[in-house]
Formats: structure tokens, sequence, C-alpha cells
């Protein structure tokens, strides 16, 4: 049985994911929707990037993802499909699947060319849904679209690394429902270019010098607990997604406040790594 996902900033209030749930279904009824998230901040094309790399590889392979990110028509936004890691992303070529691809080849990538057969104001509904139960159905990739070699490109997607190899110039690629600052500086990247030194993050006018394991490293559980005072303090970890995140302890942005409340740090603030001379 096919899966598809749908991720996409339509929010819950308006119809929208409902109509492309019931199109998909109308043509396929045995099909499986899974929503991945419809909370994706209006035209984010970073945020949504975030969610589908680290949401996609926890589907079965041959899962079918229809991306709902300003996906409107025109001669500098076209329609593709993407096929990567026995995955199939349909989508906007906006720049939102190359987080993905930077770090796999895609095995296959089209351009969708049967807007001429569907007129349309709502893309995702008309034609990522045909496109996406063509997919499920087993239907080739050639029949609705014409391939291309390349994807456009998002800027500030790879972080900065200066000429010496010893600063790295991260961005803030998404803000997660706790607040928490995610960078686009990967685990790996940064050891790479750490080699074992010591290091200074900044971020705006805070700076760290530990990235934890995970986020209660930071108390100290030998302290009785009526002693503690960790909550609301500032820490670095690598997620579960293994992203640089500047975080709160026990963020909660009603009381304590957040990693993006307190510090003030926004989608696409600069995050600075500094390494230090053993």
């Amino acid at each position: 049985m096919a899966i598809i996902t749908l991720t996409t900033d339509f929010g819950e209030k308006d119809h929208f994911a409902g109509a492309i749930k019931g199109a998909v279904y109308s043509e396929l009824p045995e099909v499986r929707i899974v929503d991945i998230s419809h909370s994706v901040s209006p035209f984010s094309i970073p945020e949504a990037a975030y969610i589908i790399q680290n949401a996609y590889s926890s589907f079965p392979k041959g899962t079918i993802h229809i991306i709902g990110i300003d996906s409107e028509i025109n001669q500098e936004n076209k329609h593709i499909v993407v096929k990567l890691d026995d995955h199939y992303f349909v989508c906007a070529n906006n720049g939102i699947m190359s987080m993905i691809c930077s770090e796999i080849a895609p095995e296959k990538i089209v351009e969708i060319n049967i807007h001429d057969k569907i007129e349309t104001s709502f893309p995702v509904l008309d034609v990522f849904v045909k496109v996406a139960c063509h997919i499920a159905r087993g239907g080739t990739l050639e029949v609705i679209g014409k391939p291309i070699n390349k994807i456009k490109p998002i800027k500030n997607i790879i972080p900065f690394v200066n000429a010496e190899k010893n600063q790295i110039i991260g961005s803030v690629v998404y803000i997660d429902n706790y607040g928490n600052v995610v960078t686009n500086i990967r685990k790996k990247f940064f050891e790479e270019i750490q080699k074992g030194r010591a290091f200074e993050i900044s971020a705006r006018n805070y700076k760290f010098k530990k990235i934890y394991s995970k986020y209660s490293d930071i108390v100290n559980f030998d302290i009785e607990e009526d002693k503690r005072h960790d909550e609301g303090r500032g820490l670095v970890v690598f997620n579960s997604s293994n992203y640089l995140e500047i975080a709160i302890y026990k963020s909660n942005c009603a009381t304590v406040g957040s990693a993006s409340t307190l510090m003030g740090l926004k989608m696409m603030d600069t995050v600075t790594v500094n390494f230090l001379k053993a």
C-alpha cells in the first residue's frame, strides 16, 4: 500500500489540507496519507527543508512526499519531482530540496510538464496530487516530466568556513516548538573543522564554550533538587538530528522563556564558532 506524506504551510484552520487529502482518496482510496506538518511558517523554505530532511527517512522506501510550500508556478518557480534515497519528493523547485541533496545525490529529477492539461490556481491540490497518485500507481516520472540535471540552491544552507579553518559562520535554519534555535552546522562538519581544538560559540551577545550530549547534562544531580536553578539556563547541544542547537533548559515561552525569545535569535541569524589555538 502506497504512503503519501504532506508537509505544508497551510495551517489547520483552512480547508486546504483537508481538500488535498480528499483529492488523494478520490483517486486512490486505498492509499495511506500521513501529515508530517502543516505548521511550517508561511513561505519558510529553510524551515520546511529541515523538517523534511529529518522526517522522510523514517518512512518506508517508495514513500511519496508532497511538499506544499511556495508552490505557485511561474517562470522562476517550476514544479519538480526528485527521486532520492528511494523516496519521491513532489514540490516546487525553490531550493526546498537543496538541504537533502547536499548530502545525498538524487537518483532522478524531472520538471513537471502536465500543466497544460490542468487548469489550476491551487497547484498542490490539482498538480501535486495528480503526480503523487501517478507515482503511487507505479507510473514512471518521464510520463509527467522532463529530466533535468540540477535543482535551485538555497542561500546559507551550507555554513561558511574561513581560509584559515579557524572559524565557522552558520545560520539559524529552524526554531522548534520549544523555542530552541537550530543552526545549519552539523556535528560531522563541526568535528572535521574542529580537529580537537577548544572553541567559542557566539550568538548575538551570548557565548558558549561547551557542547552537551543532552539537555539534562547541564544539571548537577549531586545537588539537592530544591537548591538547583537550572531551568532557564542556556546551553548548546547537538540535537537528535545532529545539528548544532542553542537551547534553554526546560524552556517554556510562557514562563522561563526560550533561546529564541531570551536571546533575540530569529531565522537566518548568524551563529559563529571560533576555534582557539591549542
